[in-house]
């Protein structure tokens, strides 16, 4: 299923970001960069055996920080790069109550620290099209739409300053979470380009 609209320089889809053709993905890492479950584990996997060797080498990564890595056996599909970041688990901000009436918390900061990490990454490495995952809404339980408006909101900002990347894909992996997504995307923002297909497991 295809429904493409052409709008400068946010893509939305819907699929597996392994199967993306863009010259960097972003993986919704652990902080320890050695693999996990859902797109941590399908990245993996896609990338082969070489990444995990690599990763070992790189002492892990804290949260709200990113790392940059070749893509190994995704290179032949055309990514160049995978910029690695870990993501706030929701809940772990002590004084959540106080920030929460002032309508912030910690893990707000720290999950857009995650996109302006991994948007800098790609910038410096000259990465034209750069695809991310819905960071920390898998098990870490941050809510998807706070995360997907603090997501558009980051994004928007550092393409409004830096001529690359040129094209930023948020890839979803329902419908239902690319809605989320349109709630704070414009028609002078993105393109739809919406692949229902297999999923990560």
């Amino acid at each position: 299923m295809s429904d493409a609209l052409s709008y400068p320089r946010m893509e939305l889809t819907v699929g597996d970001i392994t199967q993306l053709k863009v010259e960097a993905i972003v993986n919704a890492a652990n902080s320890s960069l050695l693999g996990g479950g859902g797109v941590d584990g399908a990245i993996h996997r896609a990338a082969g055996p070489r990444l995990l060797a690599h990763n070992r080498t790189l002492g892990g990564c804290p949260t709200g920080e990113a790392r940059i890595t070749p893509a190994f056996d995704l290179e032949a599909r055309g990514v160049k790069h995978i910029i690695h970041t870990v993501g706030p688990v929701w809940g772990t901000d002590p004084r959540a109550d106080g920030r929460e009436r002032l309508g912030y918390r910690l893990e707000d900061n720290q999950l857009g620290q995650c996109y302006q990490a991994c948007l800098e990454l790609a910038a410096e490495h000259g990465a034209r099209t750069l695809a991310f995952p819905g960071i920390s809404t898998g098990v870490y339980g941050f809510p998807k739409e706070r995360a997907a408006q603090i997501a558009v909101g980051h994004v928007r900002a550092f393409l409004a300053r830096s001529p690359v990347p040129e094209t930023v894909v948020f890839c979803c992996f329902s419908e239902e979470d690319a809605e989320i997504y349109r709630r704070f995307l414009t028609p002078k923002d993105y393109s739809q380009s919406i692949q229902i297909g297999r999923k990560p497991s």
